[in-house]
């Protein structure tokens, strides 16, 4: 017994002084190449600038697949998650689904900010909507 339990002993001696000098891992997400540590916790995500806002008359031409940010309203629902986004130049259907909406509750005249990929089908063209965020009103 005595002869297995040192083996043993040792083994878990060595892995363990191995785990506390190792290098602590990233939150992951995006990280600067300075080499510097953050000071504050990177809980993932990207860490830079915003994606300018595109319009509905620049969505619609698009390829399929574009990533766009559009600011507007939505003005009316036309099917179970699909509803008619409109901003200065123009209308477009977009698709939202219920985990998109991320607990907010948005009426016709709330301003809206919705990030989403263009979706292009032979005689139809829409936003399938990835994320919603409400525009606070002083920031108009």
């Amino acid at each position: 017994m005595m002869k297995k339990l040192i083996p043993l002993v040792l083994i878990t001696t060595l892995g363990l002084s191995g785990v506390a000098i190792a290098k602590p891992m990233p939150q992951g997400g995006f990280h600067d190449n300075t080499g510097s540590p953050r000071t504050e916790m990177n809980m993932g995500g990207f860490q830079g600038g915003l994606v300018a806002a595109t319009t509905v008359e620049q969505a619609k031409k698009l390829s399929d697949d574009s990533w766009v940010v559009l600011r507007g309203n939505i003005v009316k629902q036309v099917g179970k998650k699909d509803y008619i986004f409109k901003d200065s130049t123009g209308e477009i259907q977009v698709e939202i689904g219920p985990k998109d909406w991320r607990g907010q509750s948005i009426t016709p005249d709330d301003l809206i900010e919705i990030a989403g990929e263009v979706d292009k089908d032979w005689n139809s063209i829409e936003i399938d909507v990835k994320s919603v965020k409400l525009i606070p009103a002083d920031s108009k």
